[in-house]
């Protein structure tokens, strides 16, 4: 098993991290099959697909020429039978464990049974996923991080009975897209949203608190620590749904040190999801 082996790659889902993962693979020379359950939200990722490397055209870091070419190597889809052929498969699902449990058992039945089934989780467990099929081996996490073409890290998360040589194509398929990669063990949260949601629930607890405004929380942080945003914006970037998902996976695991904010779960009842609906913590046009 190497990367040689890798000709076609599947994405389950058509969502944020599902667009973005079926564009670097194509990026990249990769013919993908784009899945999700609906028409609609497949349509919106390839549109969504579409204004992404239309910025990059504006930018010159890619020619008209090269988006056709990314354009072409993608195929969207309601049918998971069309991922059948697929080398490797991302499933890239909303983070609920029953879902992917579900979806995971039924690439088991239509995928090669030597083909490569990763997720795309940032807190559930590789183990649990992966024990929904018979090829344990062959299943890890891809944490791709949000947005997908810019940001440059995957974490790579080895569950208990996932294979050395599964490993090693995780790391090098994530290299050929021009990602770098750390790897973490099937531990709550992983490395990156162990560490980032707490940092992530303080900020809002201490705008909630009073401790200062909001745009001063975020320029104490980015400006003392040197981070690119600071958690309120941050978590509008990740979606305030996604935050309060993880942060509760992991405080049912870890305890009352990962319990959400309560102005976090204020917002997400109110739909004020962050970016994605244009009303967060911050207003977006």
């Amino acid at each position: 098993m190497n990367l040689d082996s890798i000709g076609k790659v599947g994405v389950v889902g058509a969502g944020t991290m599902g667009n973005g993962i079926a564009q670097v693979c194509a990026a990249s020379g990769y013919d993908v099959v784009m899945r999700d359950i609906e028409e609609e939200f497949v349509e919106n990722g390839l549109e969504a697909i579409d204004d992404s490397l239309s910025r990059f055209v504006s930018k010159d870091r890619l020619s008209a020429e090269d988006v056709k070419g990314v354009k072409n190597r993608i195929t969207g889809t309601t049918d998971l039978t069309d991922l059948a052929d697929c080398d490797l498969v991302i499933e890239a699902a909303v983070e609920k464990m029953g879902i992917k449990r579900d979806i995971f058992a039924d690439l088991e039945d239509v995928t090669d049974e030597n083909a490569v089934l990763a997720t795309n989780t940032s807190t559930l467990s590789i183990t649990t996923i992966a024990n929904a099929t018979e090829r344990e081996d062959r299943v890890i996490g891809l944490h791709f991080m949000n947005p997908v073409p810019i940001m440059e890290g995957v974490e790579v998360v080895v569950g208990e009975k996932t294979g050395d040589e599964t490993v090693e194509l995780a790391h090098a398929f994530a290299e050929d897209l021009g990602k770098t990669t750390w790897e973490s063990d099937d531990k709550p949260g992983f490395v990156t949203n162990r560490i980032l949601m707490p940092w992530i629930n303080e900020g809002i607890r201490a705008f909630d608190e009073g401790v200062a405004s909001k745009e001063d929380i975020d320029a104490g942080m980015e400006l003392g620590t040197n981070v690119p945003m600071g958690p309120l914006t941050l978590a509008d970037h990740i979606g305030l749904d996604i935050c309060l998902d993880a942060s509760e996976t992991l405080s049912e695991e870890l305890g009352d040190r990962y319990k959400p904010a309560y102005l976090l779960k204020r917002k997400v009842e109110a739909g004020d999801l962050g970016k994605k609906t244009g009303t967060g913590f911050y207003e977006y046009k």
